[in-house]
């Protein structure tokens, strides 16, 4: 058995599928379930990198108690405002004051003005992926910002275990911890998640072009993907990779017919095409299938879901820091499930883009390191 110690946590490791830590402050023992996220971290442990799980951890400002709730009116179901009224009332019960923000224009500027006052507890984004990547455009890198899943799409919540009930958000505001983490930008804006350009892509463009305003649910996805399954034609996509050193890449093209530029291992339905991806090592995972199909693509989604794929032939993937994605024909991409725009695509990471705030444990629990400092007002 190894052991590793740092600023306030113990790092415990039995073997690379197992990992428990142990912080010094006595809040207990935190299990580390991932096998991707344990292999890392005891890698790290044995060779002495400090910092992977033991900078100290930041708490929240007690002294800051504004929360701007940003809601968006079209984001999810339509118990959303209930909820936000529930949150806002918990909120007031613990001293904190909640402000709704609809209009997006003036975010930035009313975040900035609470956050240089030391006013400013959290940008809370009442909505899914959507609202935060809107919220995290609009906002400077060292505002505090989380999310209250109210929407469809939710994966940042679900990576991060934030759920959409008032008392736990409370709670996380109250006694949570901020981590530092990357994003990506693509032809000029921020994603939080990840990049598809192909199939997927496809389908949120079938969806967006045949909304008509009002929510979207599960059952609103069926139509777009059956007729993209029927209309996608797989053209040929150009990967276009820079030399760098560093990471072992060469300057070269790659030819492929689906592509996925990945900063957090979170996709729909439980998939997980870069299950390896780190959120703040200043990198992205560049996943790419080479072959362009109906057939094809049903393989590929088999062998994600079995996260089996990594042993495919036509299956390719590496870390970089820039990569740009081109067609001789019209390709769509998409960022964080809503439509981008269409090829030719540059896309690069963004180090330590956003402040995010979560629980504790969970912080821990994924192995990222906990902002050294918190810049919503460490105590």
């Amino acid at each position: 058995m190894k052991k590793a110690a740092w600023n306030n946590c113990y790092l415990i490791c039995t073997e690379a599928s197992k990992i428990w830590a142990i912080d010094s402050w006595g809040r207990g023992t935190i299990f580390i379930y991932d096998k991707h996220v344990a292999a890392r971290a005891a890698r790290k442990s044995l060779s002495g990198e400090a910092g992977f799980l033991g900078s100290r951890i930041s708490v929240v400002n007690q002294a800051a108690d504004r929360v701007l709730i940003v809601a968006n009116p079209r984001a999810g179901a339509r118990s959303r405002d209930r909820a936000i009224s529930d949150l806002v009332d918990c909120l007031a019960a613990r001293g904190l004051t909640a402000q709704i923000v609809t209009d997006l224009s003036v975010l930035a500027e009313t975040a900035d003005r609470y956050h240089a006052a030391g006013q400013l507890r959290a940008v809370v984004g009442a909505g899914g992926d959507g609202t935060m990547a809107e919220i995290v455009n609009r906002t400077h890198a060292d505002i505090p910002v989380t999310v209250y899943p109210c929407g469809t799409a939710n994966l940042l919540a679900n990576y991060f275990q934030l759920a959409c009930e008032p008392e736990s958000m409370t709670q996380t505001l109250i006694e949570g911890a901020t981590v530092r983490l990357d994003t990506g930008k693509a032809n000029g804006r921020i994603f939080l998640l990840m990049v598809g350009c192909g199939f997927d892509a496809d389908v949120v463009q079938q969806l967006h072009r045949r909304r008509e305003g009002g929510h979207i649910s599960y059952w609103t996805w069926a139509r777009p993907i059956l007729d993209s399954l029927r209309s996608y034609k797989y053209p040929a996509l150009r990967v276009c990779f820079e030399a760098d050193p560093a990471q072992n890449v060469e300057a070269h093209v790659s030819a492929a017919r689906w592509a996925f530029m990945v900063n957090l291992p979170c996709y729909a339905g439980g998939l997980e095409v870069a299950p390896e991806a780190v959120g703040n090592d200043g990198l992205l995972n560049v996943c790419t299938f080479g072959n362009g199909s109906f057939w094809h693509a049903l393989r590929y989604l088999g062998f994600v879901a079995l996260r089996r794929h990594r042993g495919l032939s036509d299956f390719k993937t590496t870390v970089v820091k820039r990569v740009r994605i081109e067609s001789d024909q019209q390709v769509p991409y998409q960022l964080d499930g809503d439509p981008g725009g269409f090829l030719p695509l540059d896309v690069e990471v963004l180090p330590q883009r956003m402040t995010l705030i979560a629980p504790y444990a969970r912080i821990l629990a994924l192995g990222l390191q906990a902002s050294a400092t918190s810049s919503a007002g460490a105590v």
